[in-house]
């Protein structure tokens, strides 16, 4: 039976995007293809299963090869598959995340085709042209909403997988730990995920490939974003202090 930790201490406002975003590619820079090859084979097992119920473990794996990378351990492939340790953990948290994020989006795309049905005439003539380019423009501002909705969710969740692997908190305790932290931190980290999701959608230009490509400097930028909020079990938080001063020769 799995020892869970009580829940730990964080920093507020000590996320620095940039600052992780670097950090990250240097951190993973000697070993970028062994985490990229990992992110692929993470993601593809991940995407297996309906509701992502593999995707939780296999971030686990990721997480433990990366932290394993921060205190200076060897990192090989078969480190992926470590993340099934907290497979039960993290399956909760990954269906904590996912429900709600279905919950909005099912009944909006069964509101959405119901509707595009009932516009088509049954006579089987044209429909108004005025009327469906309204239905689409008013279709388009409720999926920005949604997608606003996602990604704020996202942004709560940030922390959930790294906790669940370093400082071994359930699945529920660790949904909860990271949604108050990146409500601490939720401006900074909503810059890191806006950034590194302008990465991949650069990534996605380049024949879809590119965006796996951009996968594990993502992964490391938020284990930079952990390690400054939360600290690595063992250290403390790395709170950012003021720039040296400039020296005059």
């Amino acid at each position: 039976m799995q020892n869970f930790s009580p829940t730990p201490t964080f920093t507020p406002g000590a996320v620095q995007p940039m600052v992780c975003l670097r950090a990250g590619y240097d951190l993973i820079r000697d070993q970028y293809w062994l985490f990229a090859g990992m992110c692929f084979v993470a993601i593809l097992i991940g995407s297996a299963v309906p509701l992502g119920i593999l995707m939780g473990p296999m971030m686990c794996g990721l997480y433990v090869a990366i932290f394993q990378k921060h205190r200076g351990k060897q990192v090989e492939f078969g480190t992926l598959f470590k993340g099934f340790d907290y497979l039960g953990e993290s399956i909760i948290a990954t269906l904590i995340h996912v429900i709600p994020i279905i919950i909005v989006i099912v009944p909006f795309y069964i509101v959405f085709y119901g509707v595009l049905l009932f516009m088509i005439p049954r006579s089987g003539g044209e429909p108004d042209p005025g009327t469906l380019l309204g239905f689409f423009g008013v279709f388009f501002v409720l999926l920005i909403i949604v997608m606003i909705l996602i990604i704020l969710v996202s942004v709560l969740f940030t922390f959930t997988y790294p906790l669940i692997v370093d400082r071994r908190l359930g699945g529920v305790d660790a949904v909860r730990t990271s949604a108050r932290a990146a409500l601490a931190n939720f401006l900074p980290l909503l810059g890191l995920l806006l950034l590194t999701g302008v990465l991949g959608f650069l990534g996605m230009l380049l024949c879809y490939v590119g965006m796996f490509l951009v996968f594990p400097v993502t992964f490391a930028a938020t284990s930079m974003a952990y390690e400054q909020v939360f600290g690595l079990k063992g250290e403390g938080p790395i709170v950012p202090g003021p720039p040296p001063p400039p020296t005059f020769t």
